[in-house]
């Protein structure tokens, strides 16, 4: 099991990213896909999901600007952020729910991307 992520960096607020994370190891078994964030101090956070159906829910705080999607082909799935502010800064991981765990459920994380928003 492998995630890797991309797509990380600094911008402005108002500003656009796009997170990336490509995964491999555990095609046939995924029941969702999600992003998470950690702010400095603060908990690790849902921010937004995609199930096997293609249904996807967001965090109350993104709701409006950020997409999540997939991409069965390439074993990839996304984060598109739009209109990113101050508090969007934090390290987003990207984590796969799968059906059954094989192994440990650390090996279903991404490694963290730093999203930075200056004001």
């Amino acid at each position: 099991v492998q995630l890797v992520e991309s797509g990380g960096g600094l911008v402005q607020a108002g500003e656009s990213l796009k997170l990336s994370c490509a995964f491999s190891g555990i095609i046939a078994n995924i029941k969702k896909l999600r992003w998470y964030r950690q702010a400095p101090g603060q908990e690790r956070e849902l921010v937004a999901a995609i199930n096997d159906s293609g249904e996807t829910n967001y965090a109350a705080s993104v709701k409006g600007r950020f997409t999540v999607s997939r991409d069965g082909a390439k074993n990839s799935f996304y984060l598109q952020m739009h209109n990113l502010k101050p508090e969007d800064t934090a390290v987003y991981y990207c984590n796969v729910l799968p059906t059954t765990y094989y192994g440990s459920p650390n090996l279903y994380w991404g490694q963290g991307t730093q999203v930075t928003v200056s004001s």
